[in-house]
C-alpha cells in the first residue's frame, strides 16, 4: 500500500509561496531591465542608421502600417459602430433629455477621445500583431535567419524593429483617429434614430469647443508611443533570446502580457498632463 502523502505544513507552504514570489519578482525585474536595454538598442538604431537602405526600410514601414493599419480597419470601423451606439450615443441622448448638452462636449471629449478609443486601437493592434510578430520573429531566430542576416552584414535591429516601430506607431495613430470619428457618427446616428432634439451643427460644436490644442498633442504621443511599446514588447520577445519552436507560442503570450501592461502604464502617466493642462 502506497505512503499517504501529507499535507504540507504552515511553514512549509509559506516558504513556498515566498520562493514562488521571490522567483517571479526577480523575472520581472529581468524582464524589464531586458526591455529597457532592448529599446535603447532600437532607438540607437532608429537614429544611426537612419539614412542605411533608405528605400528598403520605408517599404518594409509601409507592409507594417498596411499590416496592422489597412487591414483592420474594417474591425476598427466595427467596434466604432459599436463604441458611437453604446457609448457616445447613450451619453448624447441621456444629457439632451435632462437638458445638459453643455457636458456633452466634455464628457466625450474626455471620456472616448483622451482614453478610451486610444486604448481600445492599442489592444485591436496588440491582438492581430503581438502573435502575429513574436511566432515570425522567433521562428525565424529559431531556424538561424536572423544570424543569416548578420552573416550578411545587416543588422537585424535595423532591418527587424525599426519598420515595426514605426509602421506601429503610424497604425495606431490613423485607427486611433477612424475610430474616434466613426465613434462620434455613429453616436449622432444614434440620437437621430431616437429622435433626440438636437442639430448636428450643435453637437459639432460641443465636441470641438471642449477639445485644445493640448488634446491633439497628447493624443499624438499616447498613440505613438502605445504603438512603440506593442513593437518593442512583440520584437523583445521574438528576438531577445534564441527560441525553440515549442517556445515560439509561450513567448507571445508573454510580449501580450508586457504589451498590455506598458500601454496601460503610460496611460497612466499621462493622465496627469490633460488635468494639469486643463487647470493652467
Amino acid at each position: 500500500m502506497p505512503p499517504v502523502p501529507q499535507p504540507a505544513s504552515p511553514t512549509e507552504s509559506r516558504v513556498t509561496f515566498l520562493r514562488l514570489a521571490g522567483r517571479r519578482t526577480l523575472l520581472t525585474v529581468d524582464t524589464i531591465r531586458g526591455m529597457i536595454a532592448f529599446t535603447l538598442i532600437s532607438m540607437g538604431a532608429l537614429i544611426s542608421q537612419r539614412g542605411r537602405a533608405r528605400s528598403l526600410i520605408r517599404s518594409l514601414i509601409v507592409d507594417q502600417v498596411a499590416l496592422n493599419g489597412l487591414r483592420l480597419l474594417p474591425l476598427g470601423m466595427l467596434v466604432a459602430a459599436a463604441f458611437g451606439l453604446v457609448v457616445v450615443g447613450q451619453i448624447v441622448v441621456l444629457l439632451t433629455r435632462v437638458g445638459a448638452t453643455q457636458l456633452i462636449g466634455p464628457l466625450v471629449v474626455s471620456l472616448v477621445i483622451r482614453e478610451l478609443a486610444p486604448l481600445i486601437t492599442a489592444f485591436l493592434v496588440l491582438g492581430r500583431s503581438g502573435t502575429h510578430t513574436v511566432v515570425q520573429l522567433g521562428t525565424s531566430r529559431a531556424l538561424g535567419e536572423v544570424e543569416a542576416l548578420e552573416t550578411l552584414a545587416i543588422d537585424p535591429i535595423h532591418y527587424l524593429v525599426v519598420p515595426r516601430i514605426i509602421g506601429l506607431a503610424t497604425a495606431v495613430f490613423a485607427l486611433t483617429v477612424y475610430l474616434i470619428m466613426g465613434s462620434l457618427a455613429f453616436g449622432f446616428v444614434f440620437s437621430f434614430l431616437t429622435d433626440t432634439p438636437l442639430a448636428l451643427e450643435m453637437f459639432v460644436g460641443e465636441i470641438f469647443g471642449a477639445l485644445t490644442w493640448l488634446d491633439f498633442v497628447v493624443l499624438g504621443i499616447k498613440t505613438a508611443g502605445f504603438g512603440t511599446i506593442i513593437a518593442v514588447a512583440t520584437c523583445y520577445a521574438g528576438l531577445a533570446r534564441p527560441l525553440s519552436l515549442p517556445e515560439v507560442a509561450p513567448a507571445s503570450t508573454r510580449a501580450v502580457v508586457i504589451g498590455l501592461a506598458g500601454c496601460l502604464l503610460l496611460d497612466a502617466l499621462l493622465v496627469p498632463v490633460w488635468w494639469i493642462g486643463g487647470m493652467s
